[in-house]
């Protein structure tokens, strides 16, 4: 029988330093808005897939405080001298604070011609922004850590202040890539300035983590590569902040890579081929800041509900306008497929 206990016990997993630091009221505040709007945006996305609106649905309800804080930190911008971007299917509030649209998601979500992303031709989580270093979003499994050495690479050799940022979970750590990424990301004659993020949520789909990993920390692996490492609640925003503004100050600095594990909450299970509904034990990153934003009387729990009903309320506006666009036409089955063609039989 599989143990479903977890890996490591809430007790176990350690704070950086600075963790004790609290973020200024309109920081924090800020946070707490996008990470309203990301899990409003994904419980959309499974009300649309469950009504027949979409084909499939996986995202990150439970992720919304540590990938707020990761975009809201990056260097957004076009070329070598900004960070490169290498996420994954989770990352759906990282692209809302770097200045994302909701509507947009809901536009993948339904396969419109109007989604920026592909054009209506990939489905939910799976973004791409050329103009921020968005390196498209893939499907399989963190493929990511090995694509992401080639922009650790160029930036290597650029010099220069920006970093490559790439993000998996804690079962895709398993896979060669990652283990390619640490070796190519340390070695001592040309080591790469490259934030390796694993996003422990403990489960593999339907495997439990305690069950996979015989290490304790799956950040430790980069010791054996001489890499820094780190660990975090990523379901509190101000720890998550702290620590991600720690390791990319390393990174930036030393042009070194570092590993860093953030320890977060799994809410509506693997996708919707598991049923996507909500769980009540894991802990609850919107519910977390809520109530420290009340109990420092920055924003009352009445004030976060008024505050969520408006959202709601412009979510399914948004929805509403999507589900009038058009969809891609088949004629255009070649158009945006390669990056030297723009429309059938011409160049771009």
């Amino acid at each position: 029988m599989t143990d479903m206990t977890p890996h490591v016990s809430p007790e176990e997993r350690p704070s950086p330093r600075g963790s004790t630091a609290q973020l200024p009221r309109e920081e924090l505040i800020r946070i707490h808005d996008l990470m309203i709007e990301g899990r409003l945006l994904e419980e959309r996305l499974i009300r649309m897939q469950r009504q027949g609106e979409a084909y499939f649905w996986i995202g990150g309800p439970g992720e919304e405080a540590f990938n707020t804080c990761l975009g809201l930190l990056a260097d957004k911008g076009q070329g070598l001298d900004h960070d490169y971007f290498h996420l994954h299917y989770r990352s759906s509030a990282t692209l809302l604070a770097l200045g994302g649209k909701s509507i947009d998601a809901l536009r993948q979500m339904h396969n419109t011609v109007t989604d920026p992303h592909s054009r209506g031709r990939n489905f939910c989580g799976h973004f791409s922004v050329r103009e921020w270093n968005l390196v498209p979003i893939t499907s399989p499994i963190e493929v990511q850590y090995s694509v992401a050495i080639g922009t650790g690479l160029a930036q290597a050799r650029q010099g220069g202040k920006g970093i490559t940022i790439v993000q998996g979970g804690d079962a895709g750590s398993a896979e060669g890539d990652f283990a390619s990424c640490l070796v190519w990301a340390s070695r001592p004659m040309q080591p790469l300035p490259m934030l390796i993020i694993v996003a422990n949520n403990q489960w593999g789909i339907s495997t439990a983590a305690s069950g996979q990993h015989g290490e304790k920390y799956i950040s430790d692996r980069g010791k054996a590569f001489g890499m820094k490492t780190m660990t975090c609640n990523g379901n509190d925003p101000e720890t998550a902040y702290f620590a991600i503004q720690e390791a990319m100050d390393y990174v930036r600095t030393e042009r070194r890579p570092l590993v860093l594990e953030c320890f977060l909450s799994r809410l509506y299970g693997h996708s919707s081929s598991s049923g996507a509904n909500y769980v009540e034990e894991e802990p609850d990153c919107i519910k977390l800041i809520a109530d420290k934003l009340d109990q420092r009387g920055w924003r009352s729990h009445e004030e976060t509900k008024k505050l969520t009903e408006a959202k709601e309320a412009e979510m399914t506006e948004w929805y509403k306008q999507v589900l009038t666009e058009p969809k891609p036409d088949a004629s255009e089955v070649h158009m945006f497929t390669f990056a030297e063609r723009n429309h059938v039989g011409g160049e771009a």
